[in-house]
């Protein structure tokens, strides 16, 4: 009689007729791969893992090409989100107080337009009032600077002198192309641009007259089951978005009032029109606070020579170091409940994805996705369909 080898197991297998013993160990590979425990459990995980986490990738992927193709489009829509969700509360407290809507909304939205041209037209008004006395004074500092360099201890010739003016322009005008390029991301033209104003406007007014109804469009794109989930997520967001706009005037608030009041103490003039400035400038990352604090240099160094200048130019990188690296990261971190780190890091990322929109509309987008998402997780909105401030953005 046969013996097995050691080691070996048969298996028998009932064909209906007869029966016939096959070894375990034999048949093809691609068999003894589809044995249970072939694949180790932690390997199952992962590549279950692995395929979603591509998946959800890929679809990210998409959502930024398509925002990068229609950015023309996506920039201004989101700025009229941002002051719709500032003009909101304004609007509701009019109606609450019985005032028709159209004349609520209509007076929320003229109401801004106005107070923005009237900072712009007291700015205007005050530098030309005092343009030709800047400008007299600014050939004389250059007269002065030429002279002293000239007959000074550097004994600088008139031809280095010259060189040195046309190197120093020449820098400047490829400074301001990149500048301008960047500042005109928006827009490739002054049509993009009038285009880009002109659907901010009617973005606005549309969600301040129908946004409720927008919104229930929008959560009907989704499958019923997940309808109330997505609807109370967006509402979690919005309120986030709104402490955030708020959150974002008060630093502009700050940041031009201390600007403002180091002028006034050095007695810089137009000290009024330097502190405008630099709160209208606070909206536009970047280019804005570059382009106030060299005013603010330039005309203490016109008016109050380089010693003023100095202090001058102290006071505007103090001001915004305390800004961009303390106020913007504790107040607006704990506004929106991100954390400071994260406010960088957005802010950082958003710079290097999309430039100067970038940096402005990352914590708004950080801040709302980070409620969004744990709104969601937590399961709230199976008893809090409605969330209120307090439910997404809970006091620390």
């Amino acid at each position: 009689m046969a013996h097995e080898p050691d080691g070996a197991e048969d298996s028998t297998v009932q064909d209906g007729t007869t029966s016939r013993s096959v070894p375990l160990d034999s048949g093809s590979p691609s068999d003894r791969r589809a044995l249970p425990g072939a694949v180790p459990p932690g390997m199952q995980i992962a590549g279950a893992w692995s395929w979603r986490i591509l998946v959800v990738t890929a679809v990210l992927a998409l959502v930024l090409f398509l925002i990068v193709q229609l950015y023309l489009v996506v920039i201004p829509v989101l700025i009229a989100v941002l002051i719709a969700a500032l003009l909101v509360p304004l609007v509701n407290f009019l109606i609450r107080h019985h005032w028709p809507k159209w004349l609520a909304i209509l007076v929320a939205e003229l109401g801004t337009l106005a107070a923005i041209a009237g900072l712009v037209f007291l700015v205007v008004t005050q530098v030309a009032r005092g343009f030709g006395e800047l400008r007299n004074k600014a050939m004389q500092s250059y007269s002065d600077l030429q002279a002293y360099l000239l007959n000074g201890p550097f004994h600088i010739t008139q031809a280095q002198f010259n060189d040195a003016i046309t190197q120093i322009g020449n820098a400047i005008q490829q400074d301001s192309q990149v500048v301008v390029s960047g500042a005109l991301s928006v827009g490739s033209s002054l049509g993009h641009v009038l285009t880009g104003l002109l659907l901010v406007l009617f973005s606005t007014l549309f969600i301040l007259i129908d946004g409720r109804g927008i919104w229930a469009w929008v959560v009907g794109l989704f499958p019923r089951r997940a309808r109330r989930a997505v609807d109370g997520a967006g509402q979690a967001g919005w309120l986030t978005v709104g402490n955030f706009v708020r959150v974002q005037i008060l630093v502009a608030f700050i940041d031009a009032i201390g600007i403002g009041i180091g002028a006034l103490i050095l007695q810089v003039p137009l000290a009024i029109p330097i502190a405008v400035l630099v709160f209208l400038g606070s909206f536009v990352p970047v280019l804005g606070a570059l382009f106030t604090g060299v005013l603010a240099v330039f005309i203490a160094l016109v008016y109050n020579g380089p010693v003023v200048a100095l202090i001058m130019l102290g006071v505007v990188i103090l001001v915004q170091q305390i800004e961009g690296h303390v106020l913007q990261p504790l107040i607006m971190g704990t506004a929106v409940k991100v954390h400071p780190l994260a406010v960088v890091l957005a802010v950082g990322s958003g710079a290097i994805l999309a430039g100067i929109p970038g940096t402005f509309f990352a914590v708004p987008v950080v801040a709302a996705l980070n409620v969004m998402i744990k709104y969601i997780a937590q399961g709230d909105w199976r008893e809090k369909p409605k969330p209120q401030l307090e439910d997404v953005v809970p006091d620390a």
